[in-house]
């Protein structure tokens, strides 16, 4: 069973920096990543992958249409199981409040710290297996 982590995020150049920053493990197989470019993209994946070992779910706070504040809790009420970790270029108190207040598992601002999300993916990728 593949292990997958979804990455939402309205930027198209996110995917490349992704599949870049963890070739390693993708081409190893340790896990897939999939990525939507909306929320409503995101949902529709997260329902899609219900059997599937969805391990993370990362999202940026800023898309236009639903943000990924409003994504949080459908995502939550969807798999309860799965953590999110939000994104921001704002890293705000008040981002922060709402998106752990909505079952964030954590909030990351960018640039991305890529070593610190690669700890938080190596620990649920050894608890999936």
């Amino acid at each position: 069973m593949s292990v997958l982590i979804l990455v939402v995020d309205d930027e198209a150049d996110v995917e490349a920096l992704f599949r870049q920053q963890f070739r390693r493990d993708l081409r190893a197989g340790r896990f897939v990543m999939e990525f939507a470019q909306s929320a409503p993209a995101a949902l529709q994946r997260i329902s899609d992958a219900a059997g599937a070992s969805l391990i993370l779910i990362l999202s940026d706070i800023n898309m236009p249409g639903m943000t990924g504040l409003e994504l949080l809790p459908k995502a939550k009420a969807l798999r309860p199981d799965v953590p999110v970790i939000m994104i921001t270029a704002y890293g705000d108190a008040e981002t922060k409040r709402r998106a752990f207040e909505g079952g964030a598992e954590a909030l990351l601002t960018k640039p991305i710290d890529f070593t610190m999300l690669r700890n938080e993916i190596d620990t649920r990728v050894g608890s999936a297996v």
